[in-house]
């Protein structure tokens, strides 16, 4: 496949690898992991990766729940077409006929999402980590990578919306953002999503939040649980051992 310049990396200590640019659009690290990390262990249902880009996200879970198929939801043909190379790395034979990718808007409504391929009650879970940069946060040049992490209005409604479309009563759903980005997430669940849990992610015990990530269950009416916070770093600026066993797949973020 004739690709734009990229990398080739290993994520989970080599349990999966990933064919992502090198020069342009969006890269993935700790937040893809992270959220990933939000899908119980034991998970073996269908999941969907909206705005899944290379496919580091839904590929993170698809090598720790063994039993999960999973789809990388993609609406760039450019990210699209590094998702199809991921999925055709040998280093990701054993993962492959659990994932498959597809080219589509998950802000798309009604007969449209369907058309799309996004079928209505058709998962068990989706996880997000959509643009969540305001158009004023260090912008770039680069269109790709803008599209990648600049956010539009109406975004966490829009996307939340599909998800409680799709995905079955009692399924789940992930998402990770900034916290001030918590009240329009829990906004959006209103009504489609309850039970909410949210984990705050802290760069040292020290500092404040820098990413939220919430997880919720489609029609339940369990109240919202403010969690533990997740600390990334040590006192010696390593990685603390909860975010090193989250990061290599090792751990589920909730401890399921």
């Amino acid at each position: 496949m004739d690709l734009p310049p990229h990398t080739v990396d290993a994520f989970h200590r080599g349990g999966f690898w990933l064919v992502q640019p090198s020069d342009s659009g969006h890269r993935a690290g700790m937040d893809a992991l992270m959220l990933a990390a939000a899908v119980p262990s034991t998970f073996a249902g269908r999941l969907a990766d909206f705005g899944a880009g290379a496919g580091a996200a839904g590929l993170a879970v698809a090598a720790r729940c063994r039993q999960a198929k999973v789809q990388l939801i993609e609406l760039t043909t450019e990210m699209a077409r590094f998702a199809e190379a991921t999925l055709a790395h040998s280093g990701n034979a054993s993962l492959r006929d659990r994932a498959a990718v597809l080219i589509a808007d998950v802000g798309l409504s009604g007969k449209a999402r369907t058309e799309a391929g996004l079928a209505d009650t058709s998962l068990d879970f989706v996880i997000m980590n959509p643009p969540f940069n305001p158009a004023h946060h260090r912008p770039t040049p680069d269109a790709l990578k803008r599209q990648a992490h600049v956010m539009e209005d109406g975004l966490f409604e829009s996307w939340i919306r599909s998800a409680a479309a799709v995905v079955r009563p009692r399924g789940g759903l992930a998402i990770i953002a900034r916290p001030e980005q918590l009240a329009a997430i829990l906004a959006a669940l209103d009504g489609r999503f309850g039970k909410a849990e949210i984990v705050p992610v802290h760069p040292r015990a020290d500092t404040a939040a820098i990413r939220v990530i919430v997880r919720a269950v489609r029609a339940s009416r369990a109240p919202l649980t403010l969690c533990p916070p997740l600390v990334l770093r040590d006192p010696r600026d390593r990685f603390s051992q909860r975010a090193d066993d989250i990061s290599n797949g090792r751990a589920s973020l909730f401890g399921d």
